[in-house]
C-alpha cells in the first residue's frame, strides 16, 4: 500500500469518528495509563540502583558513536506500541541525542525557558507561559496546535515538571500534564472550549521522562515521550497503526532537533 493510500484511509477513519461528535475518556482508560505511568517511573527509579544503567543508550552500546556524531536516534519502548489498552493506545518512544560542549545547566536553561516554548517548538506549541518554579518543580502552560487534518483544533495544557539531582553530572526530570482540554473549531468564530476528557481523543494525556548526563565532551539527552490517545477500530488497525508510529516518530525527532538549535544558539551567545 502507497503512502498515498494509507493517507486516504487515515482521512475515511477521521471523518467517520469526527463526525460522530465529542466522546468521552473512559474511567478504565485513566486507569490503565496511571499504571503504565507507574511502571515507566519505577523503571526510572531502577536506573538509579547501583549497577545499572542511568542512560537507555548504555543498554543499546552499539548506538553511541552514531549519536554523538550528531545524528538523534528514535526508537519505541516496547514491543507493541501503540500498546492497546481499554478503549485507548498508549503510545511510547524514547529520543536520545548528544550535544558537544554542553553542559547540564546548559541544557536546563533552554528546558526551563517555558515563555519561549512557543519560539522554540513552534508551529507545534502555539503559546508557552512560565507560572511558577520552587526549584525543584515547575509549572507552565502550553497551547498545542492539532495537526489533525480534518478538524481545526488545539490543546490548552497545564503543565508540571520536577527536576532530580542523581549527581554533578546526571539529572533527570519527570513532567506530566495536569489538565488538558481540547478547543473545538480552532481558528473559527465557532471555536469553544470542550470540558476536561471530552473531544475528538486524539490526545487524552501527555507525560515525559527526560536524562541528562554530562560526559564525553559533552550532554547526552534522552527524552522518553508517552501519550495517551483513542482506540483505533479494528477495522483500521492494520492500515493506520503505521501512520500513528511514524507520526509519533517525527514529532520525537523534530522536537529533539529543535531543543538541539535552541541550546546550539544559547550556548553561541554565551561564547561571544
Amino acid at each position: 500500500m502507497t503512502d498515498q493510500h494509507r493517507i486516504a484511509v487515515l482521512l475515511i477513519f477521521l471523518q467517520s469518528n469526527l463526525a460522530a461528535g465529542t466522546i468521552v475518556l473512559k474511567q478504565e482508560t485513566k486507569e490503565a495509563w496511571d499504571e503504565y505511568l507507574q511502571n515507566a517511573n519505577a523503571a526510572m527509579q531502577a536506573r538509579l540502583q547501583p549497577g545499572a544503567h542511568f542512560l537507555w543508550l548504555d543498554d543499546q552500546p552499539h548506538l553511541a558513536e552514531a549519536v554523538r556524531a550528531g545524528g538523534a536516534h528514535i526508537a519505541p519502548i516496547g514491543k507493541h506500541i501503540p500498546k492497546k489498552v481499554p478503549s485507548g493506545l498508549i503510545h511510547d518512544w524514547m529520543g536520545v541525542g548528544f550535544v558537544h560542549n554542553a553542559k547540564i545547566d546548559d541544557m536546563l536553561r533552554v528546558l526551563r525557558d517555558y515563555d519561549r516554548y512557543k519560539e522554540i517548538y513552534r508551529p507545534g506549541v502555539i503559546d508557552s507561559m512560565s507560572r511558577s518554579t520552587d526549584g525543584a518543580k515547575d509549572l507552565f502552560s502550553m497551547r498545542l496546535a492539532n495537526k489533525s487534518v480534518v478538524a481545526k483544533t488545539a490543546l490548552d495544557t497545564e503543565c508540571e515538571v520536577s527536576y532530580f539531582r542523581v549527581d554533578d553530572r546526571r539529572l533527570y526530570s519527570i513532567s506530566n500534564t495536569t489538565r488538558i482540554q481540547e478547543i473545538a473549531k480552532f481558528g473559527t468564530p465557532e471555536a469553544r472550549t470542550l470540558p476536561e476528557d471530552e473531544g475528538t481523543g486524539l490526545i487524552w494525556r501527555l507525560s515525559s521522562i527526560t536524562r541528562l548526563e554530562e560526559r564525553d565532551g559533552g550532554v547526552y539527552a534522552e527524552l522518553e515521550a508517552i501519550a495517551l490517545s483513542r482506540d483505533i477500530p479494528e477495522a483500521f488497525r492494520l492500515f493506520v497503526t503505521p501512520i500513528v508510529r511514524r507520526v509519533s516518530r517525527d514529532s520525537l525527532a523534530t522536537s529533539l532537533h529543535q531543543t538541539k538549535i535552541a541550546l546550539d544558539a544559547s550556548l553561541a551567545n554565551t561564547t561571544k
